[in-house]
């Protein structure tokens, strides 16, 4: 029994996935390879993503590999319900609802897990930490996981470092072919097609406030900077702060910054990036966005107390009267705006973020029962495979070392 808004949205959501699967061509051919090796036969994979296009897509990748898929998402606004009835008219399991309350996010989690998955696909670790605390028994059934995102790599550490991993956990975004593309390009295009198709306003000659110079951090500021807004960085590391200087970025304390942004965008992975004590200092107008995975970055529920009244000034734009007269706005309830306001990163970038998601978990299946619990990289032949089979959609050619070389380079 799927729990989904309305199956009589699948028309739309199905041309959306056909939309992506003509942008795919990396999962399209390891689907067309999956459908012949069935590597999944007999398993059951749970799965925890943003349920739109480029996800169901996935979806319907590894069912083609002999996966029984039981879906669900990773956030309560970036479902979207047409996609989700696509998948569940298609005859996949899934359990998702735009805007549904934590309690029933919570739930649809605890719906996939109770079908006992041999693999987990996860996007910043909730489904994972859940089987760890809730569904204890179903453990020795988990053969691995897959961990999409910089927040759930932290969470997955941690638990490693803590020795309750219960089973091996690849960490999907630190491949190369994840975080270089997907991380930078995929984020720094989508966050800012979210701001702008949400607000209508120009970016170009607006100060624009970058917390966090990862990867993320790095593509969206490389895109504000190419829409034509002065950029301000803010830091906790030192290092990322030297380079954010010498990519041509103001770097301040978010105390500083607080005065001078129109927009913020923050991109770190922790929390209570911008606080109480950075509200009354902001512009009137200012917009404070979140790109990381979850809406704790924005300390919209200390904003909500502080402010004198709230109010819907746009759709998904809410507005906060503070006691010095001003206002300030919210995007996307300070979730994640590219997917709160929009449609995620580009298909092409997630092509390849997949690919690496559907190898990995293929990984895990080839060598079930040979590897130890914890956090496991990607293996770099897998890197080198996507990365490859890239080039070649791209119709591009590189050069190969000769035996004399790698001999040289002791390759």
């Amino acid at each position: 029994m799927n729990t989904i808004r309305d199956i009589a949205l699948a028309p739309s959501g199905e041309m959306k996935i056909a939309w992506v699967e003509q942008n795919m061509p990396l999962c399209r051919s390891i689907g067309e390879e999956f459908e012949s090796t069935k590597p999944f036969a007999g398993l059951k994979i749970a799965l925890s993503l943003h349920l739109e296009a480029k996800a169901a897509y996935l979806c319907r990748v590894l069912a083609r590999g002999g996966a029984e898929m039981h879906i669900t998402g990773a956030n309560t606004l970036s479902t979207q319900d047409d996609v989700v009835a696509a998948l569940a008219a298609g005859g996949l399991e899934v359990h998702a609802i735009h805007g549904c309350s934590p309690q029933e996010y919570e739930a649809n989690i605890d719906k996939v897990l109770s079908a006992g998955p041999n693999i987990i696909i996860d996007d910043g670790g909730d489904m994972v930490h859940r089987i760890h605390t809730a569904y204890t028994h179903l453990l020795p059934g988990v053969i691995g996981s897959c961990e999409e995102t910089t927040t759930g790599i932290i969470r997955l550490k941690q638990m490693d470092r803590a020795g309750t991993l219960r089973f091996p956990a690849v960490l999907v975004n630190d491949a190369d072919c994840k975080h270089l593309f997907d991380n930078r390009y995929g984020t720094g295009q989508s966050v800012w097609d979210g701001i702008m198709r949400t607000t209508n306003l120009i970016v170009a000659g607006k100060d624009v406030v970058v917390a966090g110079y990862g990867w993320c951090g790095k593509g969206v500021a490389m895109r504000a900077k190419g829409l034509g807004a002065r950029v301000t960085v803010t830091e906790v590391d030192p290092i990322r702060a030297i380079e954010a200087v010498m990519d041509g970025f103001t770097v301040l304390p978010m105390a500083e910054a607080a005065s001078i942004g129109d927009i913020f965008c923050t991109v770190t992975g922790c929390e209570n990036v911008i606080t109480a004590e950075h509200f009354p200092l902001m512009k009137d107008g200012a917009i404070l966005t979140n790109a990381g995975h979850f809406d704790v970055e924005v300390d919209v529920r200390g904003l909500e107390e502080y402010a004198l009244s709230k109010y819907e000034a746009r759709h998904n734009i809410d507005g906060y009267r503070l006691p010095n007269g001003r206002t300030v706005f919210v995007i996307g309830e300070g979730r994640l705006v590219n997917l709160a306001s929009g449609d995620g990163h580009p298909a092409e970038i997630m092509d390849m973020s997949f690919a690496i998601q559907a190898l990995s978990a293929r990984y895990l299946a080839d060598n079930r029962g040979k590897l130890a619990p914890g956090a496991i990289p990607v293996p770099r032949q897998i890197d080198v495979d996507v990365a490859s089979r890239k080039l070649a959609t791209l119709g591009v050619a590189i050069d190969t070392l000769t035996p004399a070389q790698r001999e040289y380079l002791g390759v």
